[in-house]
């Protein structure tokens, strides 16, 4: 009797970890590309040598940077993780400071794409919402 109340307890352990995992706000459910992470508990962040994206959940403000001077700018969009559309489309280059475009994301399931304007590689986050 002792080894079925054990392993009730452990399986009701690992249930209540995932769920309390599962309820955060923004919440990256999977890992993204290289260059993917997270700049906070909140913000989803894309990065390269050449610029950045980053989602600031408090606001629902996207921006981005271009950090190298080298002719070519960044661009980045807003992408919904299921059908493939683009709520969203940044860029930066040739002139000075960061582009800020604020979206209000909802319980969609979004990912962020930016790539480099001269190469055109896309670096993806992992998927996220509200």
């Amino acid at each position: 009797m002792s080894s079925s109340f054990r392993r009730l307890a452990v399986g009701a352990a690992a249930l209540a970890t995932v769920l309390g995992t599962v309820a955060s706000p923004a919440h990256a459910v999977e890992a993204g590309e290289a260059g993917a992470s997270r700049a906070s508990n909140t913000d989803i962040f894309v990065k390269s040598s050449r610029g950045y994206m980053l989602f600031h959940d408090d606001g629902d403000v996207f921006e981005i940077c271009d950090t190298n001077a080298d002719g070519h700018g960044v661009e980045g969009q807003l992408v919904d993780y299921f059908t493939g559309t683009t709520y969203l489309y940044l860029d930066d280059g040739g002139d000075k400071g960061c582009d800020k475009k604020g979206y209000d994301i909802g319980a969609n399931y979004y990912v962020m794409h930016f790539w480099w304007s001269g190469d055109g590689i896309v670096r993806k986050s992992g998927r996220f919402n509200e």
